[in-house]
């Protein structure tokens, strides 16, 4: 993603972009703060700090895993308009559109990034914006996922022609797998974005939308639609875990529906939340409003590889942003230094600093929440192993990286992300003008750079005080006396006012590659 960065701005084309300070983290090169940043970093640690002691002093925080809904499909004219064909269609073929024509810009289209629709589509609309979309409104990539829409057509049809038989082969999916096959694609997804050189060619682009076609159809057709979407599908587990932080939820009432369901569907409390497979073949369902970040703090277990998954969502975006600062360059010198500027193209001193970034980043992050995680046993007197703690505490890390990515990237999506004005009506760069919006310019002023200072400050302490506060009922829940669930607090609070601090003092820092 820090290629992109630099390369898609630049599309601006007129020069009217650079005129524009480098905006890298959303600021540039350092905004006028109106204090040093020392005492922002400073006020941005104590908020943090103090939120605990309102929140565990005034605030009554409940263990209780209910929490206030509002059924949007309880009326006939609401669930007639959200659940109607003339809506889902529409919306599933334009999913299944969108990823034909990011495969066929890629091989057909223009070989520029700044002229090929794909790029842009893929890293920063897509990307960058279903991501944050997923997280404030609801899972609405398991509504538009294109693979999952292509294969249940495939479904459909297969059962026209041969009654009674299943496209896919159904095998039993090894619970020791669990979703460590979404994982290992997740890695190699943040390897393309953070160290792969060619990650903004639209031929490569192309190539790896078809490699991803083939394995999650190819899971689908072997393990079963939902099985593998559940666990083997990157995106779809990535962003189930991001839309745990939504307004929004699907939740099945009738718990007899769970009985055949090819997961394990049911939380601790036995309630059927955000199971697509128990909501599309029962009518005792829901689609609620729910309060923001609720989501996180049902009572849910959390195995080994789905705190991993957490820990590296959270470390990868860090990286991310860390990677275009200084500190880093001097490290990409000093690999260079040591290893020489020799080798290809792709595999060269540059790509394996960054590889090592991406690799032991997210290993580093998850030892100090695991040292962290021991502190926490040590103050409970070894009740919870460390290894517990840290799983049972894993989802209040999500409203931490949702609150970073976004003000990492709210820039690119805001700015650059325009550029899909343009190549939507020019998207394999031929010359076309099909919505009359080729000589779009982009507009640089639509957010000042000192409001998304002060915006990003106010994301990064909001997400770290709603991840205090699920720390806090979910402590509630797992201990047994106030002054247990206190202690418990203070090594997590620690480490969440130090990452606050590290967040900020990041997206403060201008890119300088």
């Amino acid at each position: 993603m820090s290629k992109l960065k630099i390369v898609l701005p630049a599309a601006a084309l007129a020069g009217s972009l650079m005129a524009w300070p480098a905006y890298a983290h959303g600021f540039g090169e350092r905004t006028e703060l109106p204090v040093p940043l020392g005492y922002f970093l400073i006020g941005a640690g104590f908020a943090v700090a103090l939120s605990f002691v309102f929140i565990s002093v005034l605030v009554k925080v409940s263990a209780e895993a209910s929490y206030w809904r509002f059924n949007l499909i309880a009326s006939g004219w609401s669930r007639a308009t959200l659940t109607s064909p003339l809506v889902l269609v529409p919306v599933k073929l334009l999913s299944v559109f969108l990823l034909g024509l990011v495969i066929a810009t890629g091989f057909g289209g223009e070989s520029s990034p700044l002229l090929n629709f794909s790029p842009t589509f893929v890293w920063i609309v897509w990307w960058v914006g279903m991501a944050i979309a997923v997280a404030l409104v609801g899972n609405i990539w398991a509504l538009t996922n294109p693979w999952k829409i292509l294969f249940a057509w495939a479904e459909g049809f297969y059962r026209l022609i041969r009654p009674g038989r299943d496209l896919s082969l159904r095998r039993e999916y090894p619970a020791k797998y669990g979703i460590w096959p979404a994982l290992v694609l997740f890695v190699l997804f943040t390897w393309v974005q953070d160290s792969y050189p060619k990650s903004d060619v639209p031929a490569q682009i192309a190539v790896m939308a078809v490699v991803y076609s083939v394995i999650t159809l190819g899971g689908m057709a072997i393990f079963g639609k939902h099985q593998w979407l559940r666990k083997g599908e990157a995106f779809s587990v990535v962003f189930g875990l991001l839309s745990q932080f939504s307004v929004t939820e699907v939740r099945v009432i009738d718990r007899d529906a769970c009985q055949t369901c090819s997961t394990e569907c049911q939380d601790l409390e036995g309630e059927c939340v955000d199971c697509y497979e128990c909501f599309e073949r029962t009518k005792t369902r829901q689609i609620n409003l729910r309060p923001f970040a609720i989501g996180l703090g049902r009572n849910q277990p959390v195995t080994n590889d789905v705190l991993a998954l957490v820990v590296l969502m959270l470390a990868t975006v860090t990286f991310d942003g860390f990677s275009a600062t200084s500190a880093w360059a001097e490290f990409q010198t000093f690999v260079v230094d040591l290893l020489g500027s020799g080798g290809g193209e792709i595999f060269n001193s540059l790509v394996l600093a960054d590889t090592i970034g991406v690799l032991l980043v997210p290993v580093g992050f998850f030892l100090v929440y695991l040292f962290f995680s021991k502190l926490m046993a040590s103050l409970v007197d070894g009740q919870i192993s460390a290894l517990e703690i840290a799983r049972i505490f894993g989802y209040s890390l999500i409203p931490i990286a949702l609150a970073y990515n976004i003000a990492h990237f709210i820039t690119l999506l805001l700015i650059q992300g325009q550029l899909i004005v343009p190549l939507a009506s020019d998207p394999f760069g031929s010359g076309w003008d099909l919505f009359g919006s080729v000589d779009y310019s982009l507009n640089i002023s639509i957010i000042n750079a000192r409001i998304l200072w002060f915006l990003s400050v106010a994301l990064i302490v909001l997400g770290h005080v709603l991840a205090v506060y699920l720390a806090h009922r979910v402590a509630i829940r797992t201990f047994a006396n106030r002054a247990m669930v206190l202690r418990s607090q203070y090594p997590i609070l620690t480490l969440m006012v130090v990452y606050t601090v590290i967040s900020l003092w990041i997206i403060a820092q201008p890119i300088v590659q």
